[in-house]
């Protein structure tokens, strides 16, 4: 076989290594879920009656809320499935089998590959488990079938660049407990974006902050495209901080997992 079809090979095995490995812990993946969803129905039946009549000149409502705060808590579920994936680099890291790995007539990058190809499915099956909840509590796209592709492919593309950007915090921790804090600023950007609010409703430097920062965009394209409105540049911002993050993530995660066959 061709070099590329050994490192295809060696990535597919340690991609099913990964997903045993999320089977057999599912309360992570419980817990991925969980998250988004309790902020979903607490926003929602807490803050969405007075959160929503801000929306629309007055005009909104429960209903016009949970439609605006969806592609938020879409994004939130991505964001906090980065954490898991950093814990489990930092815990093969720590433990040895990295080491093994290393000893073993196989593709260097399957096991960086296995990871981030693992992150990113069951980054989506936890974000298609949150948005099934926020239909159920009133999430009422107009979206058709060419939208809807054009969304999945918007989530797709910033999911994998955050597993490579968790891939490379999970490598540059010490430990997996540090592993499970250097993430979470990820969970924090929709909530400083347009995730839940207007950015336009606050105030000077923290809306400057809001409409540069990565997450931004992706909302805005995703609000665009499933619940209708204007997109504009955002649609191309988004993708292109997906690929940039995807692009530099990926070449961080291969010069730290180099740097430690190195040392």
């Amino acid at each position: 076989m061709t070099a590329l079809s050994n490192a295809a090979h060696d990535s597919a095995t340690m991609l099913r290594r990964n997903l045993r490995h999320i089977m057999r812990y599912p309360g992570m993946t419980l817990m991925l879920v969980t998250l988004p969803v309790i902020f979903l129905l607490l926003f929602v039946y807490v803050f969405g009656g007075t959160l929503g009549a801000g929306l629309a000149g007055g005009a909104g409502g429960r209903a016009a809320y949970v439609n605006y705060m969806t592609p938020g808590i879409m994004l939130l579920t991505v964001a906090g499935a980065a954490i898991a994936t950093s814990v489990s680099v930092a815990t093969d890291m720590t433990e040895g089998i990295i080491a093994r790995f290393r000893t073993m007539p196989i593709s260097r990058a399957s096991v960086l590959t296995g990871h981030v190809l693992g992150s990113v499915i069951q980054m989506l099956l936890a974000t298609v488990v949150v948005t099934g909840i926020a239909l159920a509590t009133g999430f009422r796209p107009s979206a058709g079938a060419a939208p809807w592709l054009a969304a999945a492919g918007i989530v797709l593309l910033l999911a994998f660049g955050l597993s490579w950007l968790s891939v490379a915090l999970g490598l540059v921790a010490k430990t997996p407990e540090t592993a499970s804090n250097t993430p979470m600023p990820l969970m924090v950007l929709p909530f400083l974006g347009s995730g839940f609010v207007p950015v336009a409703s606050m105030p000077a430097g923290l809306r400057w902050f809001a409409e540069y920062q990565p997450f931004t965009p992706v909302i805005d394209t995703l609000r665009g495209l499933l619940v209708g409105g204007a997109i504009g540049h955002d649609a191309a911002i988004a993708v292109g901080w997906g690929a940039g993050i995807a692009a530099a993530s990926y070449l961080w995660s291969r010069r730290l997992y180099n740097r430690d066959q190195v040392t």
